[in-house]
């Protein structure tokens, strides 16, 4: 089982969140984490499953204006010119054989608002010719810069774990290991 997971991360969290998903889905086989300012324009390798989270700005993925936003709040990673809206607009259209599942970080206190990143990046892969792996998933911060409340970390390696022990499987029974 081969899985790319690209992500956004603005102050921290959602990188947190994309590193313990990698280590759950490393147990399953190969993994490549790459920040969204340094993945390809065109994915050439093929991959079983592509992971995809960024933060939930304004109920959806980032704009370069929300972007811009957090910088003024204190943000230290990421670009404001290019984020996992942006990156998954210049993706070749499909069918595609990799399967997606996405992920988002939102604050806590606002949690049954409507909208969220990752379910807005499952709608646009899907747009792409990207069948669903999984339903979306949220992980929760306290606040806009974080922290991540407890227990977050694990749940995301542990839905990293099912997402790449349902990709192996997916590879065996297409004759891929």
């Amino acid at each position: 089982m081969k899985a790319l997971v690209v992500y956004e991360s603005l102050f921290g969290n959602t990188e947190q969140v994309a590193l313990a998903i990698t280590g759950g889905l490393s147990k399953h086989g190969e993994v490549e984490l790459i920040e969204v300012t340094d993945a390809p324009a065109v994915i050439t390798e093929p991959f079983d499953l592509l992971v995809l989270g960024g933060p939930t700005h304004a109920f959806s993925m980032t704009r370069p204006s929300t972007r811009e936003d957090a910088f003024k709040q204190g943000a230290t990673q990421g670009s404001t010119a290019l984020g996992l809206r942006e990156w998954l607009e210049h993706l070749r259209k499909g069918p595609h054989s990799e399967r997606v599942a996405t992920f988002d970080t939102r604050v806590a206190k606002v949690r049954h608002l409507p909208g969220s990143a990752a379910k807005s990046a499952a709608k646009l892969a899907h747009k792409l010719g990207y069948a669903a792996a999984a339903q979306s998933e949220g992980f929760y911060v306290e606040d806009v810069p974080g922290p991540l409340i407890d227990g977050e970390l694990s749940r995301a390696q542990a839905w990293g774990e099912q997402l790449g022990a349902q990709a192996a499987v997916r590879a065996v029974e297409r004759g891929v290991s």
